[in-house]
């Protein structure tokens, strides 16, 4: 790739790496906010919910943004957003501040992430070009979560405003680099109106069904809203596709559900990220609450969870131009499933050299699934849809962290209620176990499926898939590979 593409791929992975950082910091630094503020508990898991209900409710309508509103402006002016609100949220003296500047920064990451990842997409060739460049924003992404942990520790220790402010920095520099470097595009061509019907029927349902799955974190309390909100927002769905068929300018053109490796790479993405997000969850609760470690000590034993960044953009590519997307995400689940079931046993007093093992097989696993994941949901999908293809894959990695968290939480919840904490955080450890299998058979129906060419969105055929095969997620990309209008490599 020339100067100009790596330097555009440095100004889109610093956006991700953003995102990764802000949660990560904040999921570290919610102790001492809880403390200094005086939060009640519920607002203080609000203040960590709020940031999940604004991303998961708004990714869908961003990514579709992306494409009829224009990827570029998009990008910029929700990176601003989430510049300013997340400055807001170090100014906040009271806990409902901190609960809108964390919904809003969600929003903002809901659709300036998809945005970022379409401009990939359109911009890099598909084939090993692109795949390189998703491959490296995917280590980005892993990489700013591991390391944000660590940073978070660091920066707690100096005061909890400074995780807020310390991404204000960040993307202030990010931003007129992007202005810069981000290619310009055709305005979109639309005829028709906007499916506003379409748009508050999406961001309706996807925020109370977040609603819904964030609650069963707080156990039986509240059942009754709980099944209310998951309830109203499977009745929105059904509006939402109702409105899609008639509309004669859809948000979401419903074909695009039927390309199966889209599918399963999306189905994939939710019970891979669910996994990791659960088993993190659980594992830092088990550290710091039953071991009394401090929040920079767990951060600095997660590290081993960043050996995802490093393979991330050197081994992963090298597998997938060798076996292809399909079987490298396969392998991601199967070690995955070998990595969380050596935590089955855990003990109250486990030494660390016991855990390292199962840390560092988790991160490869994410390195080999999350990379091979992103391009097999994007790949094959046209031009004019990849916003769409990006944000149901954000939509979907949302739903599986809320998903994750609140069934580790559940499970751990009842256990406990009835025998003792370990025999709880072990019964809290076999759903990351359930997910990850699940995700296996998943995919394994694609390596089952080569056979025969590969339909995308718009039902024509893109060649044989040498390496990912018939629908059966995204070979290499070699095959029937086309550049774009903006392409920059």
């Amino acid at each position: 790739m020339s100067v100009r593409a790596w330097s555009l791929l440095l100004v889109l992975c610093g956006t991700i790496f953003l995102e990764g950082i802000d949660v990560a910091m904040l999921a570290v630094a919610v102790p001492s906010i809880r403390s200094d503020l005086a939060l009640s508990t519920g607002t203080a898991a609000w203040v960590m919910s709020a940031y999940v209900l604004g991303y998961a409710g708004f990714t869908l309508l961003g990514g579709r943004a992306a494409d009829l509103l224009g990827r570029r402006r998009m990008f910029l002016a929700w990176l601003t957003v989430f510049l300013a609100f997340s400055g807001l949220g170090g100014f906040a003296t009271e806990g409902w501040t901190l609960v809108v500047a964390r919904f809003m920064t969600g929003v903002a990451a809901a659709f300036m992430t998809p945005a970022a990842l379409s401009i990939i997409t359109t911009s890099y060739k598909e084939g090993p070009e692109r795949n390189k460049a998703l491959l490296v924003f995917a280590g980005t992404a892993a990489g700013g979560f591991s390391l944000g942990l660590v940073i978070g520790g660091l920066l707690t220790q100096f005061g909890w405003r400074w995780v807020f402010f310390a991404p204000v920095l960040l993307a202030g520099a990010l931003l007129p680099a992007a202005v810069r470097l981000v290619p310009a595009e055709p305005r979109p061509v639309r005829t028709g109106g906007f499916d506003l019907g379409g748009a508050a029927a999406a961001a309706g349902a996807m925020l109370l069904l977040a609603y819904g799955i964030v609650r069963f974190e707080h156990g039986t309390a509240g059942w009754v809203l709980t099944l209310a909100a998951l309830a109203a927002g499977l009745l929105l769905i059904g509006v939402f596709v109702a409105v899609e068929r008639r509309a004669a300018t859809p948000l979401v053109r419903l074909g695009v559900l039927r390309n199966g490796a889209t599918v399963r790479a999306d189905l994939g993405a939710l019970l891979f990220v669910g996994s990791f997000m659960g088993f993190q969850f659980l594992l830092t609760f088990y550290l710091q609450e039953l071991r009394g470690w401090s929040s920079l000590e767990t951060a600095l034993a997660l590290l081993a969870l960043g050996l995802d960044a490093i393979l991330a953009p050197t081994l992963t590519p090298r597998l997938v131009a060798r076996f292809g997307n399909t079987r490298v995400i396969l392998g991601g689940f199967v070690l995955g499933a070998v990595a969380y079931a050596l935590f089955l046993p855990l003990g109250q007093d486990w030494p660390y050299a016991l855990m390292l093992p199962g840390l560092l097989l988790s991160g490869t696993a994410f390195a080999l699934a999350y990379g091979p994941l992103t391009i097999a949901a994007t790949d094959g999908v046209v031009e004019r849809e990849q916003g769409l293809a990006s944000g149901l894959l954000n939509t979907a990695m949302q739903f599986g962290s809320a998903v994750g968290i609140s069934a580790v939480t559940a499970v751990y919840g009842v256990v406990a209620a009835t025998g003792g904490r370990m025999d709880a955080f072990r019964a809290g450890l076999v759903v990351p176990v359930v997910m990850v299998a699940l995700g296996a058979l998943i995919t394994l129906t694609g390596v089952r499926g080569r056979a025969g060419g590969r339909r995308v969105a718009t039902g024509g055929l893109v060649g044989d898939d040498p390496a990912g095969g018939a629908d059966g997620g995204a070979g290499d990309g070699a095959a029937g590979a086309r550049p774009t209008a903006g392409t920059v490599g």
